[in-house]
């Protein structure tokens, strides 16, 4: 007698397609800033890291960026490679995008830099509203754009603070 091969809870037919889709389907996460060269990359880099691991522990998460006033494809500026290159992470194949209506869509959290950026991404999809937050609950992340690099040190710093902490209560 041959018999069945071993299941995940939740899998099979049993469980109907919506079940499998919904385990399967990755939380989204977009980090927002002025022009997706600098803070929005830095943080979207140090979410991947952190994405990397939930997944590993079956929460799945797309970590995406994008900017408000961003101009397709270009790359992270300099300052900000080097700053996460110190970190041991590889920013030198970001290519920015622009913030669209589809992409506010697509995510399940916003987490915007400034209440500039908040205010923005509203104004551009205003149905995302509810999901649209500041990184940093208490403040505005200011722009390293055009700083020496331990501006661009520090706000990396920063970041990697907020951004665990953020992903740390979207899991709890």
């Amino acid at each position: 007698m041959q018999g069945h091969p071993e299941r995940e809870p939740g899998a099979g037919p049993e469980a109907g397609p919506e079940a499998g889709a919904a385990a399967k389907r990755p939380r989204t996460v977009l980090f927002v800033c002025t022009g997706n060269t600098c803070r929005s990359p830095m943080a979207a880099a140090f979410a991947q890291a952190i994405a990397d691991d939930l997944a590993e522990q079956g929460i799945p998460t797309r970590v995406i960026s994008a900017g408000i006033s961003a101009a397709e494809g270009y790359p992270a500026s300099p300052e900000a490679v080097e700053a996460l290159a110190r970190l041991g992470i590889d920013l030198r194949s970001h290519r920015s995008r622009a913030l669209t209506p589809e992409l506010l869509d697509e995510a399940d959290v916003v987490f915007a830099m400034t209440e500039g950026h908040a205010a923005a991404a509203r104004a551009i999809n205003p149905s995302a509203a509810e999901k649209i937050l500041l990184l940093d609950p208490n403040g505005q992340v200011p722009d390293p754009y055009g700083g020496p690099i331990e501006i661009y040190e520090a706000t990396a710093d920063r970041l990697r603070e907020l951004v665990a902490r953020r992903l740390k209560e979207l899991s709890a």
